[in-house]
């Protein structure tokens, strides 16, 4: 009877043991294992979780997958994302964003309340706050440009021949006012 007792007390602490192995790591290893960048991530669908990575040295120049990764911008995600900001202010009615490699063209539809030079601030200013500072950005509230950047959004930045017509939709957009003078004192 005393045998029966000791295996079974044996087996539960046996079973116990290989139960809680995968519960071994201390909160601080936890935190740095899904803090390290060389661990395979997928963000949570819901796109509500904070962007944080950590680095050494050490680990970024170890990283072969680092040799890889090239730095892409989604340019529709871009211009969907200007068209969108810049509609949330009352001063518009439509709007048309092209997002190019090199620039971001916008024309849009403005209310009659709202100032030439406050709509083309709005627009560009915007799109400043969104892209990276080496994108020339234009603005234009002249509505039939509209129809001209639309005719460019199947083009491809692999093939630039697109590059007279841009230049000549920018003759056009530099008519308009492209925002208030910047103050030298702010």
């Amino acid at each position: 009877m005393k045998s029966l007792i000791f295996i079974a007390l044996a087996v539960t602490t046996i079973l116990t043991g290989c139960n809680t192995t995968d519960n071994t790591m201390t909160e601080q290893e936890q935190i740095a294992d899904e803090l390290d960048p060389s661990r395979n991530y997928e963000a949570p669908a819901d796109d509500d979780q904070i962007g944080y990575v950590r680095y050494t040295k050490e680990q970024f120049e170890n990283d072969t997958v680092n040799d890889d990764k090239e730095i892409t911008i989604d340019r529709n995600e871009m211009a969907d994302m200007i068209t969108r900001i810049i509609l949330k202010n009352n001063g518009f009615n439509e709007v048309a964003t092209l997002v190019t490699d090199r620039e971001v063209l916008i024309a849009y539809d403005r209310n009659e309340n709202t100032a030439e030079e406050e709509a083309a601030d709005i627009a560009k200013k915007t799109a400043m706050s969104i892209m990276p500072s080496y994108f020339d950005i234009y603005v234009s509230d002249n509505e039939t440009l509209m129809q001209d950047i639309q005719s460019l959004h199947n083009s491809s930045t692999e093939n630039r021949d697109y590059d007279n017509t841009i230049n000549m939709i920018i003759e056009e957009m530099q008519k308009s006012s492209q925002g208030l003078p910047n103050d030298p004192e702010k």
